[in-house]
Protein backbone atom coordinates (compact mmCIF):
# COMPACT_ATOMS: atom_id res chain seq x y z
CA UNK A 1 0.00 0.00 0.00
CA UNK A 2 2.69 2.61 1.01
CA UNK A 3 4.37 2.29 -2.40
CA UNK A 4 1.30 2.63 -4.70
CA UNK A 5 0.79 5.78 -2.33
CA UNK A 6 4.27 7.08 -3.11
CA UNK A 7 4.21 6.26 -7.35
CA UNK A 8 0.34 8.19 -6.68
CA UNK A 9 2.20 11.05 -5.02
CA UNK A 10 4.96 11.41 -7.48
CA UNK A 11 2.41 11.23 -10.40
CA UNK A 12 0.90 14.48 -8.77
CA UNK A 13 3.84 15.79 -8.66
CA UNK A 14 5.32 15.60 -12.13
CA UNK A 15 2.19 16.19 -13.96
CA UNK A 16 2.53 19.92 -14.73
CA UNK A 17 6.75 19.74 -15.35
CA UNK A 18 7.46 19.13 -18.63
CA UNK A 19 9.01 15.77 -19.49
CA UNK A 20 12.57 16.87 -19.82
CA UNK A 21 12.61 18.25 -16.08
CA UNK A 22 11.82 15.32 -14.32
CA UNK A 23 13.90 12.14 -12.64
CA UNK A 24 11.41 9.84 -13.21
CA UNK A 25 9.86 7.72 -16.26
CA UNK A 26 6.55 9.11 -16.70
CA UNK A 27 3.99 6.69 -17.89
CA UNK A 28 0.27 7.71 -18.84
CA UNK A 29 -2.78 6.59 -20.71
CA UNK A 30 -4.68 3.44 -21.10
CA UNK A 31 -7.38 2.10 -18.14
CA UNK A 32 -6.61 -1.39 -19.86
CA UNK A 33 -3.12 -1.26 -18.65
CA UNK A 34 -3.14 0.96 -15.80
CA UNK A 35 -2.97 -1.86 -13.34
CA UNK A 36 -0.65 -4.37 -15.15
CA UNK A 37 2.03 -0.86 -15.44
CA UNK A 38 1.20 0.26 -11.91
CA UNK A 39 1.94 -3.45 -10.91
CA UNK A 40 5.25 -3.70 -12.91
CA UNK A 41 6.64 -0.22 -11.86
CA UNK A 42 6.24 -1.17 -8.38
CA UNK A 43 8.36 -4.42 -8.43
CA UNK A 44 10.98 -2.50 -11.23
CA UNK A 45 11.47 0.05 -8.57
CA UNK A 46 11.94 -2.18 -5.89
CA UNK A 47 14.77 -3.53 -7.85
CA UNK A 48 16.31 -0.70 -8.96
CA UNK A 49 16.78 1.56 -5.89
CA UNK A 50 17.21 5.53 -7.18
CA UNK A 51 14.88 5.03 -10.46
CA UNK A 52 11.38 6.11 -10.40
CA UNK A 53 8.41 5.50 -12.62
CA UNK A 54 4.97 7.36 -12.51
CA UNK A 55 1.84 5.64 -14.01
CA UNK A 56 -1.32 7.70 -14.57
CA UNK A 57 -4.37 6.82 -16.97
CA UNK A 58 -6.62 9.12 -18.69
CA UNK A 59 -7.50 6.32 -21.36
CA UNK A 60 -5.41 5.81 -24.61
CA UNK A 61 -6.21 9.13 -26.13
CA UNK A 62 -5.27 10.75 -23.43
CA UNK A 63 -1.95 8.88 -23.72
CA UNK A 64 -1.09 9.22 -26.98
CA UNK A 65 -2.08 12.88 -26.91
CA UNK A 66 0.94 12.92 -24.21
CA UNK A 67 3.58 11.75 -25.99
CA UNK A 68 2.99 13.96 -28.87
CA UNK A 69 3.08 17.00 -26.68
CA UNK A 70 6.13 16.00 -24.55
CA UNK A 71 3.65 15.82 -21.61
CA UNK A 72 4.61 12.05 -20.67
CA UNK A 73 7.43 9.18 -21.46
CA UNK A 74 5.32 5.86 -22.28
CA UNK A 75 1.87 6.07 -23.72
CA UNK A 76 0.12 3.16 -22.39
CA UNK A 77 -2.57 1.91 -25.54
CA UNK A 78 -5.29 -0.70 -25.97
CA UNK A 79 -5.53 0.68 -29.39
CA UNK A 80 -3.28 1.07 -32.54
CA UNK A 81 -2.13 4.78 -33.10
CA UNK A 82 -4.41 6.95 -35.73
CA UNK A 83 -2.55 8.37 -39.00
CA UNK A 84 -4.22 12.00 -37.90
CA UNK A 85 -2.15 11.01 -34.72
CA UNK A 86 0.87 10.35 -36.59
CA UNK A 87 1.38 13.08 -38.76
CA UNK A 88 0.41 15.59 -35.22
CA UNK A 89 3.15 13.40 -34.16
CA UNK A 90 5.64 14.16 -36.90
CA UNK A 91 4.56 17.63 -36.73
CA UNK A 92 6.04 17.93 -33.15
CA UNK A 93 8.87 16.14 -34.21
CA UNK A 94 7.97 13.10 -32.08
CA UNK A 95 8.86 9.48 -33.80
CA UNK A 96 6.19 7.70 -32.29
CA UNK A 97 7.63 3.61 -31.81
CA UNK A 98 5.03 1.05 -30.66
CA UNK A 99 6.00 -1.66 -28.09
CA UNK A 100 3.84 -4.55 -27.28
CA UNK A 101 4.15 -5.45 -23.44
CA UNK A 102 1.08 -8.32 -23.32
CA UNK A 103 -1.84 -9.95 -25.45
CA UNK A 104 -5.64 -8.96 -24.09
CA UNK A 105 -8.66 -11.12 -25.06
CA UNK A 106 -11.32 -8.16 -25.00
CA UNK A 107 -14.00 -10.05 -22.77
CA UNK A 108 -17.99 -9.31 -23.18
CA UNK A 109 -19.49 -10.06 -20.14
CA UNK A 110 -22.88 -10.75 -18.55
CA UNK A 111 -24.63 -10.75 -15.28
CA UNK A 112 -24.46 -14.58 -14.32
CA UNK A 113 -28.05 -14.94 -14.09
CA UNK A 114 -28.56 -14.46 -17.59
CA UNK A 115 -28.92 -17.63 -19.47
CA UNK A 116 -26.69 -16.82 -22.51
CA UNK A 117 -23.27 -18.03 -22.52
CA UNK A 118 -22.03 -17.77 -26.39
CA UNK A 119 -22.81 -15.24 -29.57
CA UNK A 120 -21.29 -14.24 -32.31
CA UNK A 121 -19.35 -11.31 -33.34
CA UNK A 122 -22.86 -9.84 -35.25
CA UNK A 123 -24.81 -10.51 -32.79
CA UNK A 124 -22.44 -8.17 -30.10
CA UNK A 125 -22.25 -5.76 -32.52
CA UNK A 126 -25.87 -5.74 -33.51
CA UNK A 127 -26.44 -5.39 -29.57
CA UNK A 128 -24.17 -2.68 -28.84
CA UNK A 129 -25.47 -0.68 -32.23
CA UNK A 130 -28.84 -0.74 -30.61
CA UNK A 131 -29.94 -3.29 -33.51
CA UNK A 132 -30.93 -5.91 -31.02
CA UNK A 133 -32.51 -4.80 -27.01
CA UNK A 134 -33.83 -7.65 -25.66
CA UNK A 135 -32.45 -10.69 -24.18
CA UNK A 136 -34.77 -13.16 -26.05
CA UNK A 137 -33.67 -12.50 -29.37
CA UNK A 138 -30.50 -14.04 -28.29
CA UNK A 139 -31.84 -17.11 -26.62
CA UNK A 140 -32.13 -15.35 -23.06
CA UNK A 141 -35.33 -13.85 -20.99
CA UNK A 142 -37.49 -11.26 -21.88
CA UNK A 143 -35.86 -8.61 -20.79
CA UNK A 144 -34.37 -5.39 -22.36
CA UNK A 145 -30.59 -5.58 -22.51
CA UNK A 146 -28.67 -2.75 -20.92
CA UNK A 147 -25.07 -1.82 -22.71
CA UNK A 148 -22.25 -0.94 -20.63
CA UNK A 149 -18.77 0.52 -22.39
CA UNK A 150 -16.16 3.04 -22.03
CA UNK A 151 -15.96 6.74 -22.71
CA UNK A 152 -14.82 7.94 -26.38
CA UNK A 153 -10.88 8.58 -25.09
CA UNK A 154 -10.66 5.10 -24.47
CA UNK A 155 -8.85 2.80 -27.13
CA UNK A 156 -11.01 -0.08 -26.25
CA UNK A 157 -14.02 2.24 -27.02
CA UNK A 158 -11.98 2.44 -29.86
CA UNK A 159 -11.17 -1.08 -30.79
CA UNK A 160 -14.54 -1.77 -30.17
CA UNK A 161 -16.15 0.30 -32.21
CA UNK A 162 -13.78 -0.76 -35.30
CA UNK A 163 -13.36 -4.21 -34.66
CA UNK A 164 -16.82 -5.77 -33.14
CA UNK A 165 -19.17 -3.14 -34.33
CA UNK A 166 -18.42 -1.96 -37.58
CA UNK A 167 -20.78 0.89 -36.66
CA UNK A 168 -21.98 3.36 -34.02
CA UNK A 169 -22.92 3.14 -30.56
CA UNK A 170 -26.38 2.81 -29.51
CA UNK A 171 -26.96 6.36 -27.60
CA UNK A 172 -28.54 4.49 -24.92
CA UNK A 173 -25.06 2.96 -24.03
CA UNK A 174 -24.10 4.04 -20.36
CA UNK A 175 -20.10 5.76 -20.92
CA UNK A 176 -18.37 4.09 -17.75
CA UNK A 177 -14.97 5.63 -16.69
CA UNK A 178 -13.00 2.39 -16.55
CA UNK A 179 -13.21 -1.58 -16.92
CA UNK A 180 -13.73 -2.18 -13.15
CA UNK A 181 -16.40 -0.15 -13.31
CA UNK A 182 -18.09 -1.97 -15.65
CA UNK A 183 -17.19 -4.96 -14.21
CA UNK A 184 -19.05 -3.92 -11.02
CA UNK A 185 -22.09 -2.33 -12.99
CA UNK A 186 -22.99 -5.70 -14.64
CA UNK A 187 -22.68 -7.34 -11.52
CA UNK A 188 -25.32 -5.78 -10.28
CA UNK A 189 -27.82 -5.64 -13.18
CA UNK A 190 -29.00 -8.76 -14.03
CA UNK A 191 -29.84 -7.40 -18.19
CA UNK A 192 -26.55 -5.73 -18.51
CA UNK A 193 -23.59 -6.89 -20.95
CA UNK A 194 -20.25 -5.10 -20.96
CA UNK A 195 -16.83 -5.35 -22.65
CA UNK A 196 -13.74 -5.41 -20.34
CA UNK A 197 -10.14 -6.51 -20.48
CA UNK A 198 -9.60 -9.90 -19.86
CA UNK A 199 -7.20 -8.75 -16.99
CA UNK A 200 -10.18 -7.45 -15.12
CA UNK A 201 -12.37 -10.58 -15.11
CA UNK A 202 -9.28 -12.84 -13.35
CA UNK A 203 -10.82 -11.58 -10.09
CA UNK A 204 -13.85 -10.42 -10.81
CA UNK A 205 -16.18 -13.42 -8.66
CA UNK A 206 -18.79 -15.53 -9.70
CA UNK A 207 -21.20 -12.85 -10.33
CA UNK A 208 -20.50 -12.43 -13.56
CA UNK A 209 -20.21 -14.73 -16.99
CA UNK A 210 -17.60 -14.22 -19.63
CA UNK A 211 -19.22 -15.31 -22.93
CA UNK A 212 -17.52 -17.32 -25.75
CA UNK A 213 -17.13 -15.37 -29.08
CA UNK A 214 -17.42 -16.79 -32.63
CA UNK A 215 -16.14 -14.76 -35.50
CA UNK A 216 -19.21 -16.29 -37.28
CA UNK A 217 -22.17 -17.99 -37.51
CA UNK A 218 -21.48 -21.71 -36.91
CA UNK A 219 -17.44 -21.18 -36.32
CA UNK A 220 -15.79 -22.21 -33.07
CA UNK A 221 -17.14 -20.26 -30.05
CA UNK A 222 -13.58 -19.12 -28.22
CA UNK A 223 -13.11 -18.10 -24.85
CA UNK A 224 -10.68 -15.36 -23.33
CA UNK A 225 -9.78 -17.00 -20.44
CA UNK A 226 -8.38 -19.85 -22.78
CA UNK A 227 -4.92 -19.26 -23.16
CA UNK A 228 -4.67 -21.05 -26.78
CA UNK A 229 -7.82 -19.34 -27.84
CA UNK A 230 -6.47 -16.21 -27.50
CA UNK A 231 -2.36 -16.53 -29.15
CA UNK A 232 -3.81 -18.60 -32.13
CA UNK A 233 -5.98 -16.19 -32.96
CA UNK A 234 -8.77 -18.41 -32.75
CA UNK A 235 -10.61 -15.88 -29.92
CA UNK A 236 -11.35 -13.09 -32.50
CA UNK A 237 -11.34 -10.16 -29.61
CA UNK A 238 -7.85 -10.87 -29.16
CA UNK A 239 -5.41 -7.52 -29.67
CA UNK A 240 -2.07 -6.25 -28.56
CA UNK A 241 -1.94 -3.89 -25.55
CA UNK A 242 1.19 -0.95 -26.50
CA UNK A 243 3.29 1.82 -25.31
CA UNK A 244 4.09 4.35 -27.83
CA UNK A 245 7.36 6.40 -27.33
CA UNK A 246 9.98 9.27 -29.38
CA UNK A 247 12.34 7.56 -30.48
CA UNK A 248 14.40 4.63 -30.08
CA UNK A 249 14.03 4.63 -26.07
CA UNK A 250 16.81 5.26 -24.03
CA UNK A 251 18.11 5.24 -20.95
CA UNK A 252 15.64 5.05 -17.99
CA UNK A 253 12.67 4.69 -20.15
CA UNK A 254 14.51 1.90 -22.14
CA UNK A 255 15.87 0.19 -18.72
CA UNK A 256 12.14 0.35 -17.25
CA UNK A 257 10.30 -1.58 -21.11
CA UNK A 258 13.32 -3.78 -21.09
CA UNK A 259 12.05 -4.94 -17.90
CA UNK A 260 8.37 -5.24 -19.18
CA UNK A 261 10.00 -7.39 -21.74
CA UNK A 262 11.72 -9.73 -19.55
CA UNK A 263 10.76 -13.01 -18.36
CA UNK A 264 10.35 -11.32 -14.76
CA UNK A 265 7.78 -8.82 -16.19
CA UNK A 266 5.78 -11.17 -18.83
CA UNK A 267 5.43 -13.38 -15.92
CA UNK A 268 3.49 -10.17 -13.97
CA UNK A 269 1.47 -9.87 -17.31
CA UNK A 270 0.93 -13.73 -16.64
CA UNK A 271 -0.16 -12.75 -12.67
CA UNK A 272 -2.21 -9.77 -13.51
CA UNK A 273 -4.64 -12.38 -16.07
CA UNK A 274 -3.50 -11.21 -19.49
CA UNK A 275 -1.37 -13.17 -22.04
CA UNK A 276 2.28 -12.88 -22.47
CA UNK A 277 4.21 -11.99 -25.68
CA UNK A 278 4.12 -14.72 -28.60
CA UNK A 279 7.13 -15.15 -30.63
CA UNK A 280 5.62 -12.47 -33.69
CA UNK A 281 5.50 -9.81 -30.93
CA UNK A 282 9.09 -10.81 -29.35
CA UNK A 283 10.57 -10.22 -32.29
CA UNK A 284 8.89 -7.46 -33.46
CA UNK A 285 9.88 -5.24 -30.56
CA UNK A 286 13.40 -6.32 -30.89
CA UNK A 287 13.10 -4.31 -34.12
CA UNK A 288 11.46 -1.46 -32.37
CA UNK A 289 13.73 -0.93 -29.58
CA UNK A 290 16.93 -0.97 -32.11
Amino acid sequence: MGKIIVTALMAAMAFSMPASARDMVQVKGSDTLINLVQRMSEVYMEENPGKYVSVTGGGSGTGIAAIINGRCDIANASRLIKSKEVDLAVAQGVDPRMVTIAIDGLSIIVNRSNPVEKLTMDQVGKIYRGEVTNWKDLGGEDRKINLYGRQPNSGTYDFMKEVVMNGDYASSMKQMNGNAQIVEAVKVDVSGIGYVGVGYVKDAGPEITVLKIARTAGGYFASPLVTEDVKSGKYPISRPLVQYVSGTPKGDIRSFIEFELSPEGQKIVEEEGFFSLSAEYVEYNNKQML
